[in-house]
């Protein structure tokens, strides 16, 4: 990933914090079958390192067969993101030399995959990814509402994958790179345009702190 020095993220409580509220990466891996990728919601376990990325697949879709045959595999989780207008910049006011961009946050992740068919491992995946997605709710529900059997047959047509984390980077481009004029600016017109808020209005006027 292209990382100018003023985009780029490296507290991991921020890339952690990314990754949770935004689990549905992009799982790329290039095996035997060439280059593959799939949207797939993960679980991010910090067990000290990087921590470990967990997810399951569908039993027939031929991405997992490919990470097992792989050394590394890449996931990519899009974070908050804004077109920006030059219409916002005071620069454009000022001189005019100002162009349209794009402000977003993003994660990339590595490491090496390890597949998993066990029974248990695979219960503990759904319920830890259901737990996860329905505790805010009013009534949230379980795995454990479903009758046991049909649970069952749905486990036996998924596999999981295991990813302990190498590498892990992290890109925030927030108008960093513009004056603190122009980050006002774009603050005021994604407000205007999607509410206080919005969060890529709230990341940048972070950025400019």
């Amino acid at each position: 990933m292209y990382q100018p020095p003023h985009f780029q993220e490296d507290d991991p409580e921020a890339l952690a914090a990314l990754v949770r509220a935004h689990p549905l990466g992009l799982l790329v891996s290039a095996g035997p079958g060439g280059l593959q990728a799939n949207p797939i919601p993960f679980l991010l376990d910090e067990d000290g390192g990087h921590g470990t990325l967990r997810a399951h697949l569908a039993r027939p879709n031929p991405q997992w067969r490919e990470l097992a045959a792989v050394e590394e595999c890449l996931c990519v989780f899009q974070g908050p993101q804004a077109y920006v207008t030059p219409s916002w910049y005071a620069t454009k006011r000022e001189t005019g030399r100002v162009v349209p961009t794009w402000n977003y946050a993003t994660v990339q992740v590595w490491g090496r995959p390890r597949v998993i068919e066990e029974a248990g491992w695979l219960r503990r995946q759904i319920e830890d990814l259901t737990a996860a997605r329905e505790a805010a709710r009013p009534e949230p529900w379980a795995v454990s509402d479903a009758p046991e059997a049909f649970t069952a047959a749905q486990i036996r047509g998924i596999v999981g994958v295991e990813i302990a984390i190498t590498r892990i980077a992290g890109k925030w481009k927030m108008s960093q790179n513009r004056s603190e004029a122009d980050r006002a600016g774009v603050v005021a017109g994604l407000t205007g345009e999607g509410g206080p808020a919005d969060p890529v209005a709230a990341l940048v006027a972070r950025a400019a702190r």
